[in-house]
């Protein structure tokens, strides 16, 4: 892993000479050497100098690279109007390593310090090159929603530290048996992660982060930002698993199940097609919550899928939005009607990423909706009723996001346009691992 961290800091030489397809290039030539580095098994390996990976961290570090060299794609207006470039591309290059060290550090503490240093580059992207004046409250709700849930997560890392002399996840994952069983530890070594994620109640960040934030920050936000809170909980949970607070789980199902039914209401009755899939991310998390907080292995599969696909899927609306945006300039539901008529190639791509956002076969959305959904059902019946009314919204408002804005009385009546090839390359390179992936779908259930 140390070799792999050499080869991202090499990036940094590029920044201040404004190489920024030659920065692009190489985000997605480390994506692919990461790729033949894995060894595919439940093991960790590349173990050096407090860094490692299994196939958790694995997934997401190539997920976050991924992502990272399309949001160099979809940012070409930055670089076209040399808009703070080299400092664009400084931020990018801290939150790419900020992202990495997350994902590959061994201990705890560490991973609190990067968990929390990967909100610096994505706070300064908000309030630099967002549009909106809301953008300063935005990058506020991002920072301070974050950091006061944080604080219980630090407090307890020194409890840890001055209990067992030691904050390596393959240690604690052999001492797990021993740990004091205090409801206090438990509620604030998750409380951050549920913010992260977010749980419902705690979500209000996300919608004004995502509306405010530039396309770049957006991808980020929804493909990798969100993943730190399901990823934290993955890897705490090993830790937690025999204490006996699993009663505060319950209250977390239902409020996650409840608040996820809620929120795709929310959904139908927005017009500003970001909020639109600000609020849809919600209700996504709400599912992986609900599914992961039965504690079965099964739904810790489910989990990890649903990261993966989410991060892809929602990224690529996104970027579908902002290719309207820049040239309608607007993002009103209202004004953004009849797209069939005003880019029709376009619209293949909206119902591609539609369908599937609403879990349809063969995307990696349906496989770990059926495994979450599965779970929760186990767990208990009582909550089929609740998953019916859920599945059924989260349908409704695909459905009203994809024909409210590709049907319907064109404004601008004589105007036309085409997506360029940067653009179709974006949608496709989102498109075709969501869908593929379906096909080596067991290597999601080895990590554990």
């Amino acid at each position: 892993m140390m070799k792999f961290f050499m080869y991202v800091s090499f990036m940094f030489f590029f920044i201040f000479k404004n190489k920024f397809w030659v920065f692009q290039f190489f985000m997605f030539l480390g994506s692919f050497l990461f790729l033949f580095l894995g060894s595919y098994t439940n093991n960790w390996f590349q173990l050096s100098n407090n860094l490692g990976c299994d196939l958790l961290s694995f997934g997401l570090i190539i997920l976050s690279f991924w992502i990272i060299a399309l949001m160099f794609t979809s940012s070409f207006l930055v670089y076209d109007q040399n808009d703070f470039l080299s400092l664009f591309m400084l931020m990018i290059f801290f939150l790419t390593l900020f992202l990495y060290l997350t994902f590959s550090v061994t201990s705890l503490l560490m991973f609190y310090l990067f968990f929390e240093c990967s909100l610096i580059p994505i706070l300064i992207m908000i309030m630099g090159w967002g549009l909106q004046l809301d953008r300063i409250q935005a990058g506020l709700y991002l920072l301070f929603y974050t950091l006061f849930a944080s604080l219980p997560l630090l407090l307890s890392i020194i409890f840890f530290f001055l209990k067992y002399k030691t904050l390596c996840f393959l240690i604690f994952c052999e001492v797990n048996y021993y740990l004091v069983n205090n409801w206090y530890v438990y509620i604030s070594m998750i409380l951050a992660f549920l913010v992260k994620m977010p749980m419902f109640l705690v979500h209000l960040w996300l919608p004004k982060a995502h509306v405010e934030a530039p396309i770049s920050g957006s991808m980020i936000l929804a493909g990798v930002m969100l993943k730190l809170g399901g990823y934290g909980l993955l890897r705490i949970y090993l830790i937690l698993s025999n204490l006996n607070f699993f009663i505060i789980n319950y209250l977390l199902i239902s409020v996650s199940l409840i608040g996820g039914l809620m929120m795709s209401l929310v959904c139908v009755f927005q017009v500003d097609l970001k909020a639109l899939i600000a609020y849809s991310s919600v209700v996504h998390m709400s599912i992986l919550l609900g599914g992961f907080m039965t504690m079965f292995s099964w739904s810790m599969y489910g989990s990890f899928l649903m990261m993966i696909s989410h991060g892809l899927c929602s990224s690529g609306l996104f970027c579908l939005v902002n290719i309207v945006y820049e040239r309608l300039g607007s993002r009103s539901i209202l004004i953004n009607k009849g797209l069939i008529n005003f880019m029709p190639s376009m619209s293949l791509w909206w119902f591609l990423l539609c369908s599937s956002n609403m879990a349809a076969p063969p995307s990696l959305n349906l496989l770990s909706e059926i495994i979450l959904i599965n779970s929760m059902i186990s767990w208990s019946n009582f909550i089929l009723l609740i998953l019916l009314f859920l599945s059924f919204f989260s349908a409704v408002y695909t459905l009203y996001l994809y024909s409210y804005t590709q049907h319907g009385k064109l404004i601008s009546l004589y105007s036309f346009t085409q997506g360029y090839l940067r653009e179709f390359l974006m949608l496709i390179l989102h498109w075709i691992p969501l869908n593929f992936l379906i096909l080596k779908s067991e290597l999601f259930c080895l990590w554990i």
